[in-house]
């Protein structure tokens, strides 16, 4: 297994269903001048890992966010994933933190889940209160709840790679063996953070699970994908009408808008306002101009 990819899997004999996903570049990328102290990226990586096991169930286009809001030192953690597995993502804290379980550094809070796609009249949105000391804690309880089959995550997060295992009972399981579930669970809580970062899958669940009957299905590719998006930042401009955006502008000499997810700052000077206001409906498919 190379970094940057999920691989599904099946305990055939057992039907319980999992997962492996194994970053590198791409986790790199989405550290790439964010300066997060490392409890921080630990978290952010973490839950990273965790939206893209929960995004591999996609099976049409559409979104996944994930947000943990608390009210600790850590406000904020926020994962978004299409159905290519293309992931962002960001966090905000307070200048000032320590180590801490993910319970400390969150403190009371919400999980909010969102998921979008174009089939749907609406998007689905679930919030529930923070349930937990660790992220993987925290998303087993939500799963239980919500899915009502007994799920594990196993989860580890460094400076250059960020991983997880996650196992699900299958509807089935009880039927085909009534100790199997348990018997996994206690296999997978054997692996260590190092083993997730480092061994390919089918290594590591052949470690694992040496004993079981295990059908491992294709890699999938893993992306990390902030792209500039000039129309939607204009279009969101048009919205907000000529009379707050002409504002701003007088106010700051500029309009400035922060894209948070991406790190990302896109700046209009006084022409580059002029242009876009000036411009015909059908010219929002171009880019302004930006001095």
């Amino acid at each position: 297994m190379i970094n940057d990819t999920l691989c599904r899997f099946l305990l055939e004999d057992l039907d319980i269903a999992g997962a492996v996903v194994r970053l590198g570049p791409a986790w790199r990328q989405m550290l790439d001048q964010r300066d997060y102290p490392a409890p921080v990226a630990c978290l952010l990586g973490e839950m990273t890992a965790t939206t893209l096991l929960l995004g591999d169930k996609l099976k049409q286009a559409g979104r996944l966010s994930i947000q943990l809001r608390g009210s600790g030192a850590v406000s904020l953690l926020v994962i978004d994933c299409n159905e290519r597995l293309q992931i962002r993502g960001m966090a905000k804290s307070s200048a000032a933190i320590e180590d801490g379980s993910a319970a400390e550094l969150l403190g009371d809070g919400q999980l909010q889940l969102v998921l979008d796609m174009p089939s749907m009249r609406e998007p689905y949105q679930s919030i529930v209160p923070l349930a937990g000391d660790s992220i993987a804690e925290i998303f087993e309880h939500y799963l239980a709840q919500s899915e009502q089959l007994p799920a594990r995550l196993f989860l580890a997060a460094a400076a250059d790679g960020a991983a997880g295992l996650f196992l699900q009972r299958l509807p089935t399981a009880e039927q085909r063996d009534t100790d199997g579930w348990t018997r996994i669970e206690a296999l997978a809580a054997t692996v260590k953070p190092c083993e997730l970062l480092s061994l390919p899958a089918e290594e590591l669940l052949r470690r694992l699970f040496g004993e079981e009957t295990l059908r491992l299905f294709s890699a999938r590719p893993v992306t990390h994908n902030c792209p500039e998006d000039w129309e939607k930042v204009r279009s969101m401009l048009l919205s907000l009408g000529r009379e707050e955006v002409y504002a701003a502008l007088q106010e700051q000499g500029e309009v400035l808008i922060k894209d948070d997810i991406c790190n990302r700052q896109y700046r209009f000077d006084a022409q580059a306002i002029d242009e876009l206001f000036a411009a015909p409906p059908s010219a929002a498919d171009t880019p302004p101009t930006v001095h």
